[in-house]
């Protein structure tokens, strides 16, 4: 039998991730672990498998219509994968990477950080065109090296605690194309990265038996729906008011969890 809230909470985090691409790991895993008493791994496990399904649903319905910007998906994967999967691998080996209190204070500096970049996203971007017009050439010869090395923090924060895809991709690709990522080409091109990245740090936390498949089964029943509905409402409704509504439950759900640990 599905189990109503976690179903509720797929719906939700779905809803927003097919809205603006952000809310896989920044709404998921501290929801499993402070209203749902998820250990913290298992959560992170989790919420990684329920990224990539939930997504795959989203991106498809994106790329459906031509959104998804697949060089600046493949300068991101350049970073983000590898590094993802030397993290696993040491986890995998039984690496100690912190302490329980440790990671789960990470989920909630993340998660905070999270939510100020989506709220200081319009001021990136003025930046960042800024710097793009004023600077072309330099710019430009600079922009596949920092979104390299911008994937590679990604990768190391998504396969310690499942955070970062989303939102964090979001504001970089905002200041790093400026010019080129229209709203709705933004959360298609963050999607498609997000998807094997998450993958990669999934599969690692599979093989070390991490993954609740039950409570995975209970949050796809609410997602796969919802993300599906968000991504074909996406067009239609102010992105700016979606990321202000989750900046302020991002910031809200991330110091509740560094209350919990301090």
């Amino acid at each position: 039998m599905i189990g109503l809230a976690h179903a509720g909470l797929g719906a939700l985090t779905g809803l927003a991730i097919g809205l603006t691409g952000v809310g896989g790991g920044a709404l998921m895993a501290p929801a499993l672990i402070f209203w749902f008493g998820v250990e913290p791994q298992s959560a992170i496990a989790t919420d990684l498998w329920f990224a990539v399904l939930t997504k795959l649903v989203a991106v498809k319905a994106h790329h459906g219509e031509g959104q998804v910007d697949w060089q600046v998906v493949r300068r991101l994967w350049w970073g983000s994968v590898p590094v993802a999967c030397l993290v696993v691998l040491l986890v995998g080996h039984g690496v100690t990477l912190g302490k329980p209190e440790d990671l789960i204070a990470s989920v909630g500096v993340l998660v905070i950080v999270t939510g100020l970049g989506l709220l200081m996203a319009p001021h990136l971007l003025k930046v960042g065109r800024m710097r793009r017009l004023g600077r072309p050439e330099r710019f430009k010869a600079v922009q596949p090296v920092l979104t390299v090395v911008g994937g590679a923090g990604l990768g190391f924060c998504v396969a310690l605690t499942s955070i970062g895809a989303g939102a964090l991709g979001s504001v970089l690709l905002m200041y790093l194309y400026p010019l080129r990522m229209t709203p709705h080409r933004l959360v298609a091109t963050d999607i498609a990265h997000a998807i094997p990245l998450a993958l990669v740090a999934g599969l690692g936390y599979l093989w070390a038996g991490k993954v609740d498949g039950s409570l995975l089964l209970d949050l796809l029943a609410g997602s796969l729906p919802a993300v599906l509905v968000g991504s074909l409402l996406s067009r239609s409704i102010p992105g700016r008011w979606m990321q202000i509504l989750l900046a302020t439950l991002l910031l809200v759900a991330g110091m509740k969890v560094l209350k919990g640990v301090v």
